[in-house]
């Protein structure tokens, strides 16, 4: 077992006064703590038995991918607006600022697909809220959610609570 926390980097008030940004750039860069990250994530694969991987971008983008090809089961990226070319399906979902908007191809999944989740941080989970009712909408199953960081301080989206959820770390 590897303490991953020795490869994220704590950066007070970035990118604003109050937020302790946690900066994974270190733990990418390690072939070891990386590796260790993607095979985490890869026994959740095992265990769930998913068909499909989804992740958002950004940073989503930086484990998915890896473990959709460590696990041999398809990616599927959830973007921002304007960012995909063919016809999309979109949520628009709140935050504590204001709107935002996530996107994916319509015929990305199939209406019996079984969805696991991968993203970097576990906030309050609006992002991943959205993308499980972006998941459901188009009648797939979200069968998991994995996460790298749960940041266990804020308050969590209540209608996550109903889903199968890990993190590698807590702060």
């Amino acid at each position: 077992m590897i303490d991953l926390k020795k490869y994220i980097v704590n950066v007070p008030d970035f990118p604003t006064p109050g937020i302790s940004f946690k900066d994974i750039t270190p733990l990418l860069n390690d072939v070891e703590a990386f590796h260790y990250v993607i095979e985490e994530f890869s026994q959740l694969v095992k265990q769930l038995k998913p068909t499909v991987i989804l992740s958002p971008e950004a940073r989503g983008f930086l484990f998915g991918p890896a473990v959709s090809f460590n696990s041999k089961v398809g990616f599927v990226p959830v973007r921002k607006p304007g960012k995909l070319p063919r016809t999309v399906v979109r949520k628009n979902y709140s935050l504590e600022y204001g709107e935002n908007m996530l996107e994916m191809h319509l015929d990305a999944i199939k209406p019996n697909d079984r969805v696991l989740i991968i993203d970097d941080v576990l906030a309050t989970g609006g992002t991943v809220k959205a993308i499980c009712d972006l998941v459901e909408e188009q009648g797939a199953t979200v069968v998991g959610l994995g996460f790298l960081i749960n940041l266990t301080s804020l308050p969590k989206d209540p209608g996550l609570l109903k889903y199968s959820t890990i993190s590698l770390v807590e702060y």
